[in-house]
């Protein structure tokens, strides 16, 4: 295998951002990814077969696909191809290339380089000591570290942490063992991302996952895509908007930077997509500061309760909000005393006019569905931004009825399926007796750690074991060094794994790395070939089957991983049948079917083209809330201010990046080419800071506490992103979020408001020379 080198930033170039997204250059790029990781065969066997209904779902994102006969022979995206290719990939990290690499050297490479080494082939240990990885059986790997499980002095100081990637069968059984075994410890990447969007809608719907399902979105009047950047996060998504444009419906796109696929989308599975113009996707753009959606939301909702003072009877449906909503009047008294049209300018950076013409578009539309994602639910606020959605949606009656409703876009391919399985910290308690009494155990009920409850559970020893199904736990969280520092203070740390990654190289002091079967790998057990399932975005549950030869024969399914290191820890008791789950996760389907609503008959079901779509209440204006109605909110006004000198970041992904691996040194749709150590400012805040386009700089932040965190040697690039902020890639970012940073009631990190400043910097020989021009 060619080696593969670390990536040179100093030829940096930056052209002006692309104004329309996919087309031929998405296929090519896609190809060219692909066929540079494994041949055309397999590229070909794993491209044909992604989103089928008897293929593989793609590990990307979670965007539902259309029904069974209508999908696309190539239904997938740019970014889907590559993140499929990825794991597909015929390079293989091996023994060898751990004799070869200490970890001195390994956690000294970047993201990039260690992704593109390939897929991991057999069980490594890091013992107490040593600088190199060595080989390790299964057995004795999973013995260790059920030793130092039965070890602690309580199971609460056990994590076992999970990434969406994770499908419905393993994420059942994980939880069914961390709860067998005594916690409730069971932190996800949901708490880094969509914990907010749960937190609101439960509050206020009773539910805490979208309402809608692709046929709403296609017949909406007015669909708002607000806080999200589809062309890169869910490229598949610019399809749904583009048959609701050709329905007659319109777009809203509310984000702080312009992005490509919401202006123009050329879809390159449909001829006008290839020769044509494509379709425009955004009737119109709000370019909101950061955090300023909360204000709009507000500044809408006051303006629709205005306008039916003026016409009673016909903006409001009142009579969806006297029959099914609760705290109307509050709510609207609370916007009437406290909305300000100067503090709403100011939130939100945007202009009255632009305000009112989206106003009078929703006053022309029946049925509007609000989609969001990180924008949003990133911010201390971000609860009450989403309570305000709601309030915006309940006004209308846009609640529980065709062609409307709340879309919450999940990033990863099964992280809303892993929370419906019982991954999450805080299951409800007639979830845990369920799984008690189908198993005969009782399950702990007091609430576990999240993913920062975690970080800091480490930091002061009182959690000592650290197991990561799928996911980059040490690059995905936030304070980057903190991070780092409570994951060496672990006595264990153990990675189930498809390929090296940042956390495998920050351990506690013994590793373990057990490499796993990816999404397109077959799975064979002693009951035959396996399938597994997920849940999408919109609820829907569908198989998902593997297609290639395995990358090892010496790997391990998740779900054989589980079974064998829950037997190792708890023997028989309770009475699991750990290992015929192995045998036939048909098996453990039947046991979820009685314990997790709404999966009655699930083998029977899932097996039908297609699979089924979860019940969901909200649908039937049944509202599982105290009141058994939906909840109008009081939410006060907030808004983020930078110090002089100072501005407000927001991290994100670039184009050729899934979460935190980056697939390119390239963001294609925003003009950067060869580097990720880059922060994207208005020129006129660098005319204020006296910072040129082009200049090196160290990105101080700044917290309440007067601590500062520092990412070294950003490249500064003149971008037109809203006065008073910037914008740069994580994971490289992640430094600069505080620990302590979280939002209000979700706890989730506030990684698109971290206050920073720009410090220019002199150029080191390692470094390209701040005076030298980018290249344009």
């Amino acid at each position: 295998m060619r080696d593969i080198g670390e990536p040179d930033e100093s030829e940096l170039s930056v052209t002006a951002p692309k104004t329309w997204a996919a087309g031929t250059p998405g296929v090519v790029h896609a190809l060219q990814y692909a066929l540079g990781q494994t041949s055309p065969k397999r590229t070909a066997l794993t491209l044909l077969n992604v989103n089928q209904a008897k293929g593989i779902d793609c590990p990307g994102c979670a965007w539902p696909e259309p029904a069974p006969g209508k999908r696309h022979l190539n239904e997938y995206c740019e970014n889907g191809a590559k993140h499929i290719s990825d794991e597909a990939t015929s390079r293989r990290v091996t023994a060898e290339f751990f004799q070869r690499h200490s970890l001195d050297e390994l956690s000294r490479k970047s993201d990039y380089w260690l992704n593109q080494q390939g897929r991991l082939t057999e069980p490594m240990v890091l013992r107490e000591g040593a600088d190199h990885y060595e080989p390790i059986g299964w057995d004795e790997a999973l013995e260790l570290l059920a030793d130092e499980l039965r070890a602690l002095d309580h199971p609460d100081e056990a994590l076992f942490y999970t990434s969406g990637r994770l499908a419905n069968e393993p994420a059942f059984l994980l939880q069914l063992f961390a709860r067998a075994f005594g916690t409730n410890n069971l932190p996800d990447c949901s708490n880094m991302c969509h914990e907010s969007s749960g937190s609101a809608l439960n509050e206020t719907l009773g539910i805490g996952k979208g309402s809608v399902t692709l046929d709403d979105l296609y017949n909406a009047d007015l669909v708002f895509v607000v806080g999200q950047n589809p062309g890169t996060n869910h490229p598949r998504m610019l399809s749904a908007l583009e048959e609701t444009k050709r329905r007659g419906g319109s777009v809203v796109a509310v984000n702080p930077l312009p992005e490509a696929g919401l202006m123009r989308f050329k879809n390159p599975q449909k001829a006008r997509g290839i020769v044509g113009r494509g379709t425009a996707i955004a009737d119109q753009f709000l370019q909101i500061r950061p955090g300023g959606d909360l204000a709009l939301f507000q500044a809408l909702n006051l303006m629709l309760i205005e306008a039916e003072d003026k016409e009673p009877g016909t903006v409001l449906d009142r009579e969806f909000i006297d029959a099914h909503t609760t705290g109307y009047q509050a709510f609207a008294e609370h916007l009437r005393a406290t909305t300000s049209w100067d503090e709403v300018l100011e939130a939100t950076g945007l202009s009255q006019d632009e305000i009112e013409q989206v106003h009078a578009r929703v006053l022309e539309s029946r049925g509007v569905i609000v989609c969001w994602a990180m924008g949003l639910t990133q911010h201390k606020h971000g609860v009450p931004t989403i309570r305000e959605v709601v309030n915006f949606l309940l006004l209308r009656g846009n609640i529980g009825r065709p062609g409307a409703g709340v879309c919450p876009v999940r990033g990863h391919s099964n992280v809303q399926g892993d929370r419906t399985m019982g991954i999450w910290e805080r299951m409800p308690r007639s979830f845990l007796d369920r799984l008690g009494d189908e198993f005969r155990f009782t399950a702990p009920t007091a609430h576990g750690l999240d993913s920062v409850d975690s970080i800091r559970a480490m930091l002061d020893g009182r959690a000592k074991v650290f197991l990561g199904v799928a996911g980059n736990f040490v690059r995905a969280t936030p304070d980057s060094d903190v991070t780092e520092r409570a994951m060496r203070n672990c006595r264990l740390t153990a990675h189930i794994s498809t390929k090296l990654n940042r956390s495998h190289t920050v351990c506690g002091r013994t590793a373990l790395i057990l490499p796993t079967l990816g999404r397109s790998d077959r799975d064979v057990q002693a009951g035959g070939e396996q399938f597994m399932t997920v849940e999408d975005s919109m609820s829907e549950v569908h198989a998902t089957r593997g297609r290639l030869a395995p990358a090892s024969a010496r790997l391990l399914s998740e779900v054989a991983i589980i079974s064998r290191l829950a037997r190792k820890v708890l023997g028989s008791a309770p009475e699991i049948p750990w290992e015929d789950f192995e045998a036939d996760y048909g098996l453990v389907r039947d046991r979820i079917s009685r314990v997790v609503e709404g999966f009655e008959d699930f083998d029977e079901r899932v097996r039908r083209p297609g699979g089924f779509r979860l019940p969901n209440p909200v649908n039937d204006k049944v509202f599982r809330t105290p009141s058994g109605k939906a909840v109008f909110s009081v939410n006060d006004f907030t808004m983020l201010r930078a110090p002089k000198g100072h501005l407000i970041l927001q991290t994100l992904r670039s184009h050729d990046q899934w979460n935190t691996v980056p697939y390119a040194m390239d963001d294609r749709y925003r003009g950067i080419k060869g580097g990720r150590r880059v922060v994207l400012v208005n020129s006129a805040d660098l005319a204020d800071l006296d910072i040129p386009d082009g200049g090196l700089v160290d990105l101080v932040g700044v917290w309440s506490d007067g601590s500062e965190r520092r990412a070294d040697a950003f490249r500064v690039v003149a971008y037109p992103t809203p006065p008073g902020s910037a914008a740069a890639y994580y994971p490289e970012t992640n430094v600069l979020v505080p620990l302590d940073s979280v939002a209000d009631i979700s706890n989730t990190p506030t990684s698109k408001s971290v206050i920073v400043r720009l410090e220019r910097r002199r150029a080191s020989a390692s470094q390209p020379r701040a005076e030298s021009p980018l290249r344009r």
